[in-house]
């Protein structure tokens, strides 16, 4: 059996280096750095809240797509270094380590995720809450959070312990994290029933639902020859746009949600920028964060750089005539792949549920008794293929779940890869599964 000579990579779930507008962040710089009057503030420490003017424009550009019922103003806005880092500061802010019961995780989850939790203090109270067809188990969920709250109750746990009362934060006794629109790794979108109950539960338990909302503008329809009919709007409301229109807005100034945002995979994720949208109190508190209050707002100069790229309309022509494009049609070319080479192997491939497909990956599930560990190690070996297990994206802590929930899963990053790669991958991978069926 030879091995190929030339490795292809369908785990790497960053942006293929070809879609980054370097050109046009370089002239974007040049008008920065070439302007005094706009470099001399860019060069220092900027505000807590961030660079004012992109505050305003990503206001309006998230208005424009996600068409809320009410008007997103720049003071719901914080700057932050990506969606990453903004989640960690976020947990500094609103959670206190023994007073917030546990920390709940759509599960599969962002692999990468549970360490920031794991850094907040969350190591053994970080939950799994299932998906189910529409995006979250919710029942499963109630009952998690009736078990712990009756537990908190019970060891009179009912106020914070480490963290003094400040004016910029509120401490939440729950914290929830999902993808719900294109996430990683399942694609799944929450649907608009199951976001309505959710925030209804964050509401009852008082949970800060924290939702990674970063693959939102990356959408094309889910029929092959139509990739592009999809409007460019926001294929549902996100659960920040929910809070405040269900049963008459948020039960008080702080709500329940916060949408993380970043231009990480519509820009490139070395600018390390990106933004929060929340109620005004809990934008300007994720603003108060130590570092920030320091060091002044994140990736201050990349801010005023990528600010120039709003106004102009720069980057809706970007994301509709560069980055859906390209991506549509990798996803529809390794979709068409999967079909051909292993759906006859008994593969079968979680595809979008409505008519919209988007975000960077595909899930597929392995034959019986196939196991993804096994085959990801000789993809690597046999076939110079690198692939993500679906053990990787279980949500780790959790006494009450298994060790191989995903243990016939595997991820299919098909953003990073040339197009040429994504059919020849799944070439190889048929040819991994064909030897370990005989």
């Amino acid at each position: 059996m030879a091995v190929p000579t030339e490795p292809v990579d369908l785990f790497t779930g960053w942006p293929n280096p070809a879609l980054l507008p370097a050109p046009d962040l370089l002239r974007s710089a040049t008008a920065v750095l070439t302007n005094p009057s706009i470099a001399n503030p860019a060069l220092l420490y900027g505000p807590d809240e961030g660079s004012e003017p992109l505050r305003v424009h990503i206001a309006q550009w998230l208005e424009a797509f996600y068409r809320p019922h009410s008007p997103i103003t720049p003071r719901r806005i914080c700057i932050t270094g990506g969606a990453s880092q903004s989640l960690a500061c976020i947990l500094h802010v609103f959670t206190d380590p023994l007073y917030t019961r546990n920390a709940f995780m759509v599960d599969p989850t962002y692999h990468l995720a549970g360490r920031m939790f794991d850094d907040a203090g969350f190591a053994d109270r970080t939950r799994r809450v299932p998906e189910d067809d529409e995006g979250i188990d919710l029942d499963y969920l109630e009952n998690a959070l009736r078990t712990a709250e009756a537990k908190a109750e019970a060891e009179g746990n009912l106020d914070p312990k480490i963290k003094p009362p400040r004016p910029w934060r509120k401490i939440y006794k729950y914290v929830i994290y999902a993808i719900p629109t294109f996430s990683n790794p399942a694609t799944k979108i929450m649907s608009l029933g199951h976001r309505e109950q959710l925030v209804r539960l964050a509401r009852k338990y008082d949970a800060l639902l924290i939702t990674d909302d970063v693959y939102d503008f990356l959408q094309w329809s889910a029929m092959p020859g139509e990739e592009l009919s999809i409007p460019n709007q926001a294929c549902v409301p996100r659960l920040v746009d929910v809070d405040r229109y269900l049963d008459g807005g948020p039960i008080d100034e702080w709500g329940h949600t916060i949408s993380n945002g970043s231009f990480s995979k519509l820009l490139g994720p070395g600018a390390r920028t990106g933004w929060v949208e929340a109620s005004e109190k809990v934008a300007y508190g994720a603003s108060q964060v130590g570092c920030s209050r320091s060091g002044g707002a994140p990736s201050h100069l990349c801010s005023t750089i990528i600010d120039q790229l709003l106004p102009s309309g720069f980057l809706e022509k970007h994301i509709r005539e560069v980055l859906q494009p390209a991506y549509a049609e990798r996803y529809h070319l390794l979709l068409s792949a999967v079909q051909e080479h292993l759906v006859p192997l008994g593969v079968t491939v979680a595809q979008a549920s409505t008519n919209v497909a988007g975000g960077y990956f595909m899930w597929i599930t392995l034959p019986s008794p196939l196991r993804a560990v096994d085959i990801v190690a000789q993809a690597q070996t046999e076939e110079k293929l690198r692939l993500a297990p679906g053990t990787l994206f279980q949500v780790q802590g959790d006494p009450n779940g298994s060790s191989d929930r995903f243990a016939s899963q595997i991820r299919l990053c098909f953003a990073w890869a040339e197009p040429r790669h994504l059919t020849e991958g799944v070439r190889r991978l048929s040819r991994v599964l064909e030897r370990s069926l005989k």
